[in-house]
């Protein structure tokens, strides 16, 4: 089987088919991190080009660890030593990209619609590693994986997303695929971090930390999206994180077996206490791990190699 679409810039194009097909893909990629020589020969003579204008970590990493050990070659794009800094547009960079025979460019911008934008101008595929405040799929999608990787079904799945909202692509992506899959997803935050009519995207909202987290399968924190939100959203730091921090009372409201997951980075102290960051209970690392893998399927997937 193979996936039907050129470029990965939303969840909401895909179907439980699609979401499937990825993570059962991302199965056959899992064990290659297990080896002794990790790498497979998948996607040799493809060039995978790294676009990041925001700092990252686990996302730039995983994706670059994923596209070499598919025996692609890679390419890692600094906007700091490009010609960006001369004035040079996101699209004038690509197409000069692409002119050398890029086969996909993964996009990390600041600017919610960069990826569709990038999509309309270049051959290439495109995949979206996180556009301001509107998604991040292949977040979404290793999220989905741990889940999975824990025995969890997703149908009737209860998942708690808790923290800033408003300003989280993680969230918005999470929301799409949870529901599309079945789970029941809550909301939880101070009404200055929650989208108005978010409703309309099936989720249940609470203002309440403890009413939110009552029988959940899933806790998923977000962090304070400080560098989003332009005013204060909140009194202080302190405040928010003891009325909306994670703590391991607050874990014994959830379902005895849940598990904790958070995107990264995590604010110890803030939205999760560093004893359930560090429990048993905690999926955070296996989280990072399985991004790898998943991502290994997307670039299999949309590199047409299947």
């Amino acid at each position: 089987m193979s996936l039907k679409h050129k470029n990965l810039l939303s969840l909401a194009p895909l179907s439980v088919e699609d979401i499937h097909l990825i993570l059962e893909t991302a199965d056959s990629f899992k064990e290659v991190s297990g080896r002794e020589i990790k790498k497979v020969p998948a996607l040799r003579g493809r060039t995978v080009v790294n676009l990041f204008f925001e700092p990252s970590t686990r996302t730039r990493t995983s994706f670059e660890l994923a596209a070499k050990r598919l025996s692609a070659d890679v390419i890692n794009f600094s906007p700091s030593s490009s010609s960006v800094v001369k004035g040079e547009t996101l699209l004038d960079t690509a197409r000069n990209i692409e002119a050398m025979q890029a086969d996909i460019i993964v996009l990390r911008h600041s600017s919610a619609g960069a990826a569709e934008t990038l999509a309309r101008g270049v051959k290439s595929s495109v995949i979206n590693a996180g556009d301001g405040w509107h998604e991040h799929p292949t977040q979404a999608l290793l999220d989905l994986y741990t889940i999975r990787e824990r025995g969890l079904a997703f149908e009737g799945l209860r998942v708690a997303i808790v923290g800033d909202v408003a300003h989280s692509r993680v969230a918005r992506s999470n929301i799409l695929a949870l529901t599309k899959l079945g789970a029941e997803v809550r909301v939880v935050g101070p009404p200055t971090m929650i989208p108005l009519g978010i409703e309309k995207l099936g989720v249940r909202v609470f203002h309440q930390l403890d009413e939110g987290l009552r029988d959940v399968q899933v806790i998923m924190m977000l962090r304070l999206q400080l560098e989003r939100q332009g005013r204060a959203l909140f009194p202080t730091i302190r405040e928010y994180a003891r009325v909306y921090g994670l703590t391991s009372e607050r874990v014994k409201l959830a379902d005895p077996k849940a598990i904790v997951m958070h995107p990264g980075p995590i604010n110890r102290g803030v939205e999760i206490a560093p004893e359930v960051a560090d429990s048993l209970s905690s999926v955070i690392l296996d989280q990072v791990a399985n991004g790898v893998a998943v991502r290994m399927g997307v670039l299999y997937l949309m590199s047409g190699a299947s």
